[in-house]
């Protein structure tokens, strides 16, 4: 059977409610959560502590530092263990070194998701942040990012793909504009749905998280830092699993990944998503890519027939990810959300810039019945 039409609905849990809401939160493959399970009994039959448990944990590391750098192209230990996409931009905000001169470029301002807004914005207390305009749909013209590059420019940090319209940015193209000036990349709107190769790429630093498009469990993220890279931060946080002391009062940061590396304990989420990445793996990325293609596709066709929907974001799927953002004219958002979530229907609230936007994200768990079932639903409100 063509795995792109394969009703693979009966691998997560099942429920009555019909789940859109992936680029949020996604759902967890059955087999993720018997692994957690599982982890949970032989962790604490060995003795959390014992001597036995040390190279079992171990062995769990690294195996999820391996799949996590075969979905991107990098190497294990360019990947750093972290709890959120969040703390992997805070790591960038945070570590690199700015003189009063500095600036720093980012996108879209208030289009931006607020965990790549915020941290950013926070630096205008000491240096210049400057601002690239935008399209509808989040777009901005590469003669534009250019004009703002000049001698002082620190960094530029974009998202891959675009949390309310889908959009996504052609990294590979602004590379070659930006030469050697430092990326940062927030993807988690893209790892686990789309194929994104970092050395293609050609990014400095990414942050993404394994609760959205990986299936992982929430409370894990992963913070790739080009190994060239890494003597451009200087770690947030210290402790004694990232440095080591010597001359009895100095300190030197250890390698990566364990430079950043503080204090990390959330081994379970880490074997959840080491099962769910697994799980994606099997099914291939470019088969979820075209299965979600052809779910939001549909949906987006679908919704363009009733009288007085509102959609955004680009019209070729190739531009965006399966996210499908949209209005009702004369109904209010959030009561589109609340009234569809009555009806065990489960998509989002959010905004482009200040317009409040219904958000539906399918992934390559949902199928073409549901997708049905929610245009049925939205032709009744």
């Amino acid at each position: 059977m063509n795995l792109v039409s394969k009703d693979i609905s009966d691998d997560f849990p099942n429920s009555d409610k019909i789940y859109l809401n992936n680029a949020s939160v996604s759902l967890m493959p059955n087999q993720s959560i018997d692994a957690m399970k599982d982890f949970l009994i032989s962790y604490n039959s060995i003795g959390p502590d014992s001597k036995e448990s040390e190279p079992f944990v171990t062995e769990k590391l690294r195996n999820v530092r391996k799949t996590i750098a075969k979905i991107i192209s990098c190497q294990p230990d360019e990947i750093v263990l972290t709890q959120s996409t969040t703390d992997g931009i805070n790591f960038v905000s945070n570590g690199l070194t700015f003189d009063h001169n500095s600036n720093i470029i980012i996108r879209g301002m208030t289009h931006e998701h607020h965990s790549n807004f915020y941290p950013w914005l926070k630096l205008k207390e000491k240096i210049s942040v400057k601002n690239l305009h935008i399209d509808k749909d989040g777009f901005f013209k590469f003669e534009d990012l250019e004009s703002l590059i000049d001698n002082n420019t620190k960094l530029i940090a974009l998202s891959h793909a675009l949390y309310n319209t889908g959009s996504i940015l052609p990294l590979e193209k602004i590379r070659k504009i930006v030469n050697d000036i430092p990326i940062f990349v927030d993807s988690a709107q893209t790892v686990g749905c789309l194929d994104v190769d970092v050395s293609k790429i050609n990014c400095n630093f990414m942050s993404f998280n394994g609760s959205k498009w990986l299936c992982g469990p929430m409370g894990t993220g992963l913070f790739y830092c080009n190994r060239k890279s890494s003597d451009l931060l200087e770690p947030k946080d210290i402790g004694g699993e990232s440095a080591i002391i010597y001359d009895e009062t100095n300190l030197a940061y250890k390698e990566l990944p364990d430079k950043f590396q503080t204090g990390f304990r959330n081994y379970v989420g880490i074997v959840g998503l080491e099962s769910s990445t697994n799980y994606l793996l099997k099914f291939g990325l470019k088969n979820i890519r075209e299965k979600n293609q052809y779910l939001s596709t549909l949906l987006r066709e679908e919704l363009s027939k009733i009288p007085k929907i509102i959609l955004y974001g680009p019209d070729d799927p190739n531009s965006r990810t399966s996210i499908v953002s949209f209005n009702i004219s004369g109904i209010d958002s959030q009561e589109v959300v609340d009234r569809l979530e009555k009806q065990n229907i489960v998509l989002a609230l959010r905004e482009i810039m200040e317009t409040k936007i219904v958000r539906a994200s399918p992934h390559f768990f949902n199928t073409e019945s549901e997708i049905m079932s929610v245009v049925d639903a939205i032709k009744k409100l």
